[in-house]
């Protein structure tokens, strides 16, 4: 690729049902976030190509007691991002309790608390429509089969302009079970462009899907419906469920997730344009593009989502998320760098998955190295913190206080279906209670984990295949804990977070 190409994925890592929009000379971007907090991640870019990460819309999940514990495929589901009456708008569903709103005078904030838009069970992927020029507001969504028994349609409704309710009980605007051949319809997007309602949505699954464009006269229809992206021969599986943008300039593009396994549902950027007959037209005639010229926009220097990290005075960075809403004193802060973790007794102190309190980022899509350095500050037999790689299985490397009171190195994996964890190499000695973490993720997500304790890195175990969560890519994680039992279990230090392209 040259300066005036790009090369896709554009965001290689999980930014799942990826939603944009344009406000002036920038873009922003959101993404599912399911369980984990803080919730809908806000990206930023001014070429489409380059995307940093600036914040979150969603401090902690509602109600609290809801996700106080784990539920990785549950929460924030396929968000869509608007600008309007100079405000942004987030609409997400939450596939258990209903359609939730926050909004925002500028995408750094203030976000308002959640508003419930819509209470009910199966209620996902809405989005809204503000019609300029009537100045009426409407609002698209899809079902979960698994919540309502309901699948393969979108309903819609007539919205308050203020975003607040809905002004209808609904009604089924498209049916996928009366389109030949559509099956598992979703994900809507919905827009108004030359005197036609577009809804571009996803069919087929999200691994063997394409991106369906549906058009109207009137919002409640009858739709017309086109397949505009589909694999054809590319190796790009299932291209689908995205945002439309334009460009100062005029240009039009499409950014949609490709689902790679442990790697999650990567982002591809593709160029748009209008056919003869006014529908559009995705990629190379519809087919996904692994590369192209770059959009008309100034050019941008490389950037990408943050990784490392030094957690200056103990903070962590915006990359990071717990696996749950987090408690009171899990990391503190401090006058140096590194980050603090308090090892948090727990009952499921053998299964990672269980527990809140793993602060996790994004596996990279590409070949990587992530190495961090990490001190057990705690007496407490059984205390033990480490690096971890988090999916349907697990493994993990770190320090672990014996009752003996030395400390000693330990490597530890969960198949899909086990319970708790098992030693994947047997333990040895780390004298100084330090170590250097270290594990290599080579193609299909493999990992091969070492550790230094002070006589250099040694490989450590058998390479372990990363898996994801039913909709999450693996996660790179960070925890400390000890077993169940009475008073502070002391705390772990990890400096020095590092991912190094392989």
């Amino acid at each position: 690729m040259t300066s005036e190409t790009y090369r896709n994925p554009v965001l290689d890592a999980d930014w799942s049902d990826p939603d944009v929009v344009r406000v002036g000379d920038d873009f922003y971007l959101t993404a599912s976030s399911f369980g984990r907090v803080p919730g809908l991640p806000l990206l930023h870019s001014r070429d489409l190509v380059n995307w940093t990460l600036v914040g979150h819309a969603l401090e902690r999940l509602e109600p609290a007691e809801e996700f106080a514990a784990p539920r990785h495929d549950c929460g924030v589901w396929a968000p869509s991002l608007r600008y309007h009456d100079e405000r942004f708008w987030i609409f997400w569903g939450d596939p258990d309790q209903g359609i939730f709103q926050v909004n925002a005078p500028a995408v750094r904030g203030p976000w308002t608390r959640p508003h419930l838009l819509k209470a009910g069970k199966g209620l996902i992927d809405p989005c809204p429509l503000w019609d300029e020029e009537t100045g009426e507001a409407y609002l698209v969504h899809a079902w979960a089969k698994s919540r309502s028994g309901v699948k393969n349609r979108l309903t819609g409704h007539r919205m308050r302009p203020d975003g607040t309710g809905l002004l209808d009980e609904g009604k089924v605007i498209v049916d996928g079970d009366r389109i030949p051949g559509w099956f598992t319809l979703e994900g809507p997007k919905l827009h108004r462009h030359g005197g036609w309602f577009w809804i571009l949505a996803p069919a087929g699954g999200v691994e063997t899907g394409w991106q369906g464009a549906f058009r109207s006269r009137g919002f409640f229809g009858p739709y017309e419906e086109r397949i505009v992206l589909e694999q054809k021969d590319t190796d790009v599986n299932g291209p689908h469920q995205g945002a439309w943008v334009r460009t100062p300039s005029g240009e039009d593009w499409f950014l949609h997730f490709q689902q790679r396994g442990a790697y999650g549902r990567v982002v591809h950027l593709q160029p748009m344009s209008w056919g003869p007959d006014e529908w559009p037209v995705l990629g190379d005639d519809g087919a996904p593009v692994a590369g192209h010229r770059r959009p008309d926009l100034p050019p941008q220097p490389p950037a990408a989502p943050a990784a490392d990290d030094d957690f200056p005075g103990g903070r962590y960075g915006r990359q990071w998320q717990w696996t749950a809403n987090p408690g009171d004193g899990w990391a503190t802060q401090h006058s140096g760098d590194g980050l603090r973790l308090t090892c948090v007794r727990s009952q499921n102190a053998r299964d990672l998955r269980k527990l809140p309190h793993v602060l996790t980022q994004r596996l990279p899509g590409a070949p990587c190295t992530a190495e961090v350095e990490l001190r057990l500050d705690s007496d407490e037999p059984g205390a033990r913190a480490g690096l971890a790689v988090l999916g349907d299985a697990f493994g993990w490397i770190g320090l672990q206080r014996g009752t003996d009171g030395t400390v000693h190195l330990v490597h530890r994996f969960a198949e899909a279906v086990a319970e708790g964890e098992r030693d994947a190499a047997h333990p040895r000695l780390a004298p100084e209670g330090r170590a250097r973490l270290r594990i290599e993720i080579g193609a299909g997500a493999r990992c091969r984990f070492s550790a230094d304790v002070g006589d250099g890195f040694r490989p450590s175990g058998p390479v372990f295949a990363a898996t994801p969560w039913r909709w999450v890519g693996a996660l790179l994680g960070l925890f400390a804990l000890a077993p169940a039992g009475q008073g502070h279990a002391g705390a772990a230090a990890f400096t020095r977070f590092r991912i190094s392209a392989s």
